[in-house]
């Protein structure tokens, strides 16, 4: 559950991007970093071997101040997907808010896929997480390559319920907004539901998404074609 601080009127939301080795989840968050204010956001974070996978994980706090006074920060973190990271990727899931995987679309990976989604269902119920409840958006990325998976073939991704799922394009960053998008609009109903956002703190669901996305470029973004935010 998000980090509540009542007397400052502080919300602390942590987002995780799950995923295979090489899926496109650090290209995800090098891809909003660039897109949002740097106002707004702290120091992307990284740690590289040579190849360029990520060896520990992504830290971009992003920060925003509602209209009725709450001060909203948001968490973003990227686990790091080799086998050998199995315990770094159940710590970095701990207290996470919501989760967006990201799986490579080619049907060659389709087996790797479907071992890491059950790898982070066992690591959110480690952590206490109901992986039916948690706010949860899958990515299909790399749409670009041949033989990819249809968007509907989900049948081996599922937490008892069909995930919400978007085409994208990570690399050329097609997708990465709208993933962002859909999942907090996901994660705010959870939380409303549980801290009542829009009663208590009086931050409605379009502020919300409002004062993010209006510090993120959405130029060619299916966002921008139809007008999802001021």
């Amino acid at each position: 559950m998000a980090q509540i601080n009542a007397e400052q009127r502080e919300i602390a939301i942590k987002v995780v991007y799950y995923g295979p080795a090489l899926s496109g989840k650090t290209t995800n968050l090098q891809q909003l970093f660039h897109r949002i204010d740097p106002k707004v956001r702290g120091r992307l974070m990284t740690l590289d071997t040579k190849d360029d996978r990520t060896l520990f994980f992504d830290l971009m706090p992003v920060f925003f101040r509602t209209g009725s006074g709450a001060k909203v920060k948001l968490k973003l973190f990227s686990v790091p997907g080799q086998v050998m990271h199995e315990s770094t990727r159940r710590i970095v899931l701990q207290g996470a808010d919501a989760v967006a995987f990201v799986a490579d679309s080619r049907r060659s990976e389709a087996e790797v896929t479907r071992s890491y989604w059950d790898n982070m269902l066992a690591n959110l119920e480690a952590n206490g997480l109901d992986p039916r409840a948690i706010p949860m958006v899958v990515q299909l990325n790399k749409r670009d390559l041949p033989d990819v998976r249809a968007m509907d073939e989900l049948a081996d991704l599922r937490a008892g319920r069909t995930p919400f799922a978007v085409p994208a394009v990570a690399v050329r960053g097609e997708g990465v907004v709208e993933t962002f998008h859909a999942l907090l609009s996901l994660t705010y109903r959870n939380l409303d539901a549980a801290l009542g956002l829009g009663r208590l703190w009086r931050v409605p669901e379009d502020e919300f998404l409002a004062q993010v996305f209006s510090h993120v470029d959405l130029r060619g973004t299916e966002l921008e074609r139809v007008g999802a935010t001021p």
